[in-house]
Formats: structure tokens, sequence, C-alpha cells
């Protein structure tokens, strides 16, 4: 079964997204990248069998998605995403485990991970998190295509990002504006506030986090 990805969200590709699978189990690596050959738009070019090889590999093969256990040895998947994110801050993650635990979930989140799948999964449930994260690269694309907006004067932009906190505006004006705004001499703490509410609705986790840590250093 082919699950081609929806037409009206999906842009034309210039190219297939690259694939990295780590796992230390050989059943999952063999099932995943099975399934994986009935996806439009992806290629597996790389398969790990632990975390330590997962970043030796993401650093060689440069891949679009990683897929990652978090129960890997070595290095976990958590771990290994950190590393690999690191160099590559625009690469994009599946983590996978065998507990639907809520406090792993969080932290993946935390760190900007996009998706998570509990293994054993089914073909329908990886497809949707490939489609998920192929939006998400896709879209990170396209705004970072985007030519950079002049800045605004500083009396201007304070005085919208009071009327955006205000409101509880959470358009893309309202994050542009904000995420300008934090970075003025006493900015207010209310802006970073609104900022982070944005950032938790549009789902945006690692942008959260690092607000998050801006935050903590601002109310101590």
């Amino acid at each position: 079964t082919t699950f081609p990805y929806r037409q009206d969200a999906m842009q034309p590709q210039t190219r297939k997204k690259r694939v990295l699978i780590a796992d230390t189990t050989q059943e999952t690596r063999r099932n995943t990248r099975v399934m994986l050959s009935s996806v439009k738009g992806v290629e597996v070019v790389a398969i790990a069998l632990d975390g330590t090889q997962a970043i030796e590999m993401a650093r060689q093969h440069k891949p679009d998605i990683v897929l990652l256990d978090i129960n890997m040895s070595k290095v976990n998947g958590l771990n290994a995403y950190k590393q690999i994110a690191h160099e590559s801050p625009r690469i994009a993650c599946i983590l996978i485990s065998a507990v639907n635990d809520p406090e792993t979930v969080k932290a993946a989140k935390a760190l900007g991970i996009q998706n998570f799948l509990v293994k054993p999964f089914t073909e329908y449930e990886l497809d949707e998190a490939m489609y998920s994260v192929i939006r998400w690269l896709d879209e990170t694309q396209s705004a970072a295509s985007q030519p950079s907006a002049p800045k605004m004067d500083e009396a201007r932009l304070r005085q919208l990002a009071e009327e955006y906190a205000r409101t509880q505006r959470t358009d893309e004006e309202a994050v542009r504006v904000l995420e300008e705004a934090i970075q003025l001499p006493d900015s207010e703490l209310r802006w970073m506030q609104t900022l982070a509410m944005i950032y938790v609705v549009r789902k945006r986790w690692g942008k959260l986090k690092v607000l998050a840590d801006i935050l903590e250093q601002r109310t101590k």
C-alpha cells in the first residue's frame, strides 16, 4: 500500500526527504525500512544500530529526518538527538519508544522533537508521523527562504508588542513583532509570556524551550 501525502497541504517536492533509522532492535529496523518504502517522497539513506552510530551516520549522510529509538545502547535517543540537532538545527525527528511514557514525551517536546511513536506501530501511524514532520520541514524551509522584514523603529515596536500582548494576538505578525521586541533592552515580561503562549498553540517546542530558559533567568 502506498500512502500519498495530502495534496492540499503538501508542496511539490524538489527532492526526496532523506531518512535515517536508528534502533537497537533488528526487527524494528527492518520493519520500519519496509514500511517507509511505501511512503512517497522519502528515501532511507542510513540505518544505525545504536546511538553513537546514529550520530556518526547523521554527520555523514545529512538526513532530513531521523527516527530514533529512545532506548538505544551507548547513547539513548534523546541524547543522540541533542547532538544531531546541535550540528543540524533544522533536522526533523520522530522518537520511537516501547512505552508510552508521558515524561519521555514531555522531554522530547522540550528538545523540539516533532513526533513520537510507540512500538509496535502500524503503517498508518508511521505514515501520519512522516507526513507531520515533512510538513514541518517544508514550512520551516519556506519560512527560511522568505526575505527578512525590515526592522521597525523601537517606539513603534514597543507599541505593537504592547498591543499584541494585551489583545493576545497569535498570528505570524504577532510572532515576528514579539520575537523582535523581546530583544529590546528592558523588554516587558508579558511580551515573553504572550510569545510563550503562541509557541504552545503553534507547537513550536524548540523555540518554547529557548524562551523558557530566558524567562527563568528573568524571573530569578
